[in-house]
C-alpha cells in the first residue's frame, strides 16, 4: 500500500511523470520514436564532450536529428533538459556492495562511486542545486545511502542528515579536486608562491604548515588520499553520534 504525506497531491511536470512511469502523459496514443532516456543519453554525450555549455535544445535536437520545436515537445525548456542529463550522468547506482558489510563500509562504496559518478561527469558540479533529487535515478542513490543506516539505531533525520553531510562533502571535496586538473605539482607550486607573498609575523601558522613540506607531495594518489582523510573524519563524527545513540 502507498503511503502518502500530507497535504494531498500536488502538480508533477509532465517529464518527470513520464520518467517514473514510462507512460507519455503529454501524448496517448502510439509510442513516440523518441524517448526521454534517448533525449538524456544525447544532452549527456554533448556535455561529455564539450561541455555544459555546449548543452541546448538546439545541439540535443540536431543530435537526435530533430528540430528545436520537436525537441520542445518531450521537455519544456533547457532548465528540464538539465535536470534529464543530470539523472542520466549518475544512471542507476550499479557498485557492489561486500556481504555483511558494516555501515561505514557500505557508506564508503556508495560515497566512492558518488565520485567516480562526479569525475566521470564534472560539468554535473556547474548545475545549480535548485530544491533536493525527484527524478527515479537519484532517488536510487537516495535510497542505496539511506540502506548503510539501516542498523545504526540513528533517528530518520539522523540518517537524512548524515547522507547529505556524506553527499556535500564528496561534492566539495571531489569539485576542488578537479579544479585543480589532477596537476600533481599544483600544492608545491602553491607553497612555493605563497612562501614569497608571506612572512611569518603575520602568518606563523601558514608558514609553519609550509615550511613541513604538507603540500610538497609527490604521490601521484595525492586528491584520491585526500578525499579518503576527508571522508574518514565525517565518518568518525558520525559513528560519534551512533555510539551516543547506543548509550
Amino acid at each position: 500500500m502507498t503511503q502518502e504525506m500530507a497535504g494531498g497531491e500536488v502538480e508533477i511536470p509532465d517529464f518527470l511523470r513520464q520518467l517514473w512511469t514510462g507512460v507519455d502523459v503529454a501524448r496517448p496514443g502510439p509510442k513516440r520514436g523518441v524517448d526521454l532516456a534517448t533525449i538524456a543519453a544525447a544532452g549527456v554525450a554533448i556535455a561529455d564532450a564539450k561541455g555544459l555549455a555546449a548543452v541546448s535544445m538546439r545541439n540535443v535536437a540536431a543530435e537526435l536529428g530533430l528540430t528545436s520545436m520537436a525537441l520542445y515537445r518531450y521537455v519544456k525548456s533547457k532548465e528540464e533538459l538539465v535536470t534529464l542529463i543530470v539523472d542520466e550522468a549518475f544512471g542507476i547506482p550499479d557498485y557492489a556492495d561486500e556481504p555483511d558489510a558494516s555501515w561505514r563500509e557500505l557508506l564508503n562504496a556508495w560515497a566512492q562511486a558518488n565520485r567516480g559518478k562526479l569525475v566521470q561527469h564534472p560539468w554535473v558540479m556547474e548545475v545549480a542545486v535548485n530544491e533536493p533529487p525527484l527524478l527515479p535515478h537519484q532517488i536510487a542513490w537516495m535510497e542505496r545511502g539511506l540502506a548503510a543506516f539501516a542498523d545504526t539505531g540513528l533517528e530518520q533525520q539522523e540518517k537524512l542528515s548524515s547522507m547529505l553531510l556524506v553527499d556535500v562533502y564528496v561534492r566539495g571535496q571531489t569539485q576542488l579536486s578537479v579544479g585543480f586538473g589532477g596537476d600533481t605539482d599544483a600544492g608545491e607550486l602553491y607553497g612555493r608562491r605563497l612562501m614569497q607573498l608571506i612572512d611569518h609575523e603575520r602568518f606563523p601558522r601558514i608558514t609553519d604548515a609550509l615550511m613541513s613540506g604538507a603540500l610538497e607531495d609527490d604521490n601521484s594518489d595525492f586528491a584520491v588520499d585526500e578525499f579518503r582523510f576527508g571522508l574518514d573524519t565525517v565518518f568518525d563524527g558520525i559513528a560519534a553520534r551512533i555510539a551516543a545513540r547506543a548509550s
